[in-house]
């Protein structure tokens, strides 16, 4: 399984995963151990009106440790990977002047991949472009604006899926702004990272029968506990439908239940499902992108905590 070492200065660790696989809780319990700071990278729990649907850490949980970039936009704004890179950048500098450990933890795999490798050197896109893309993906719909950007990206278009809105309009809006496909920018050097840090990195990879029933639990918890009623507040704001945070996962789903135009059980299923698929792409992309010093086959608990801590030098 690994070890590895806290110890050295500009240490960071990174705690990896998919959604429901117990980073959270691995965090905390690490974090309360050696003096640590945790540091979100999901890129839905850094809006404060998303708690429960996102599964942000309790209010509780947030008490017994610091707890960063968790809650920090309004769902109205915009986040990107290079706005939460600079934000990151500057907690895990406090954390080294302050002698805590900068942890970082979440599920957004180009967040840590950006972290550790720097950010790619893509132009601005002008808003006038972005807005030029979204209108064409309306006017023609998504399955026919898939098959145009796979007429000049193919590469991307690979590794995006057709309902995966965002990352098709990024596709899209980089060729048409600079004449050279996303995937011809990736293959470009990368800006060097900023940090001249140490990473430790540990992933978790349970089952996927143990993973997608606790994505199901989860689910049916949110729901028990007031998910419903985030959604509901979240309709009031009457919200531009591509925002980043009308894409949590849930969002939509609990919408058409909240408008009478499915059944709860129904909404539920297909959060559940959207959830399982999502798990599942996040399982595939850890494994192809991170090099993990710890990897744990299964997903973080009781039973596997003193076999993990182990394996931690300090």
């Amino acid at each position: 399984m690994g070890e590895i070492s806290l110890n050295p200065e500009k240490t960071v660790l990174i705690i990896a995963g998919p959604t429901a696989s117990g980073k959270s809780k691995l965090a905390l319990d690490i974090g309360s151990k050696y003096d640590g700071v945790i540091i979100n990278c999901d890129s839905m729990q850094i809006y404060r009106e998303l708690h429960l649907i996102t599964a942000r850490p309790s209010h509780s949980d947030e008490a017994k440790l610091p707890h960063k970039l968790y809650g920090i936009m309004s769902v109205t704004e915009r986040c990107s990977v290079g706005i939460w890179y600079d934000l990151a950048i500057e907690e895990i500098e406090k954390c080294w002047k302050n002698g805590k450990l900068p942890i970082v933890t979440g599920g957004t795999g180009l967040y840590i991949k950006t972290l550790m490798e720097g950010i790619s050197s893509i132009p601005i896109i002008p808003k006038e472009v972005r807005d030029k893309v979204i209108a064409r993906r309306d006017e023609i719909g998504e399955e026919a604006f898939y098959r145009e950007l796979q007429g000049f990206d193919q590469k991307s278009a690979e590794k995006i899926h057709s309902t995966d809105s965002q990352r098709m309009i990024r596709a899209y809006e980089v060729y048409l702004a600079t004449n050279r496909s996303l995937s011809d920018w990736h293959k470009s050097s990368p800006m060097p990272p900023r940090l001249e840090a140490r990473y430790q990195v540990v992933t978790l990879y349970p089952s996927r029968d143990r993973l997608y029933a606790s994505c199901e639990s989860r689910l049916d918890w949110m729901v028990e506990n007031g998910a419903l009623d985030e959604v509901r507040c979240l309709m009031k704001l009457d919200l531009n439908p591509n925002l980043p945070a009308m894409k949590a996962l849930g969002v939509l789903d609990f919408m058409a239940y909240l408008q009478d135009k499915t059944s709860l059980v129904e909404a539920l299923d297909l959060a559940k499902k959207a959830t399982r698929h999502y798990a599942k792409r996040q399982m595939t992309w850890f494994r192809n992108q991170i090099i993990p010093d710890i990897k744990i086959n299964s997903q973080y608990s009781e039973r596997n905590k003193v076999e993990i801590f182990s394996k931690i030098i300090n």
